[in-house]
């Protein structure tokens, strides 16, 4: 069964940093896409940021990639969200997914789609003060 579990959420001031992690069992980590997305209330979910099996190749939404770093750990299962200079826009849960269909695409718009993914982890909730 696969699992994807994210941590690392929580409550910060604006300007400050968070580092999101997502821990990922019941598959072969190394040969998936790992994504974030980002959801408020009421509105749809939101990419992030994305990035390749081998990390070598890493996307972002455009009005985040200043800020945010995506990265992985292969041995460890892990992707991780580095968020630097929040802001209070950036209060929503974030959610990793796991693509096992796209690990090897180049294309930036299959990263940022959705239903490019095959699983979602349960979310954390950032919450961002001014």
């Amino acid at each position: 069964q696969v699992q994807l579990v994210e941590s690392g959420g929580g409550l910060v001031q604006a300007g400050g940093s968070l580092r999101l992690s997502c821990a990922a069992s019941g598959l072969t980590f190394s040969n998936y896409a790992m994504g974030w997305f980002r959801q408020t209330p009421g509105k749809e979910r939101e990419f992030v940021a994305a990035i390749r099996w081998s990390g070598d190749n890493t996307y972002y939404s455009d009005s985040m990639k200043s800020r945010f770093t995506i990265s992985r750990d292969n041995a460890k299962s892990t992707v991780y969200l580095q968020m630097n200079s929040l802001k209070p826009e950036d209060t929503a849960v974030y959610y990793c997914a796991a693509s096992g269909s796209i690990s090897y695409s180049y294309s930036a718009s299959v990263y940022a789609t959705e239903r490019s993914y095959d699983y979602w982890g349960q979310g954390t909730q950032v919450t961002v003060s001014s």
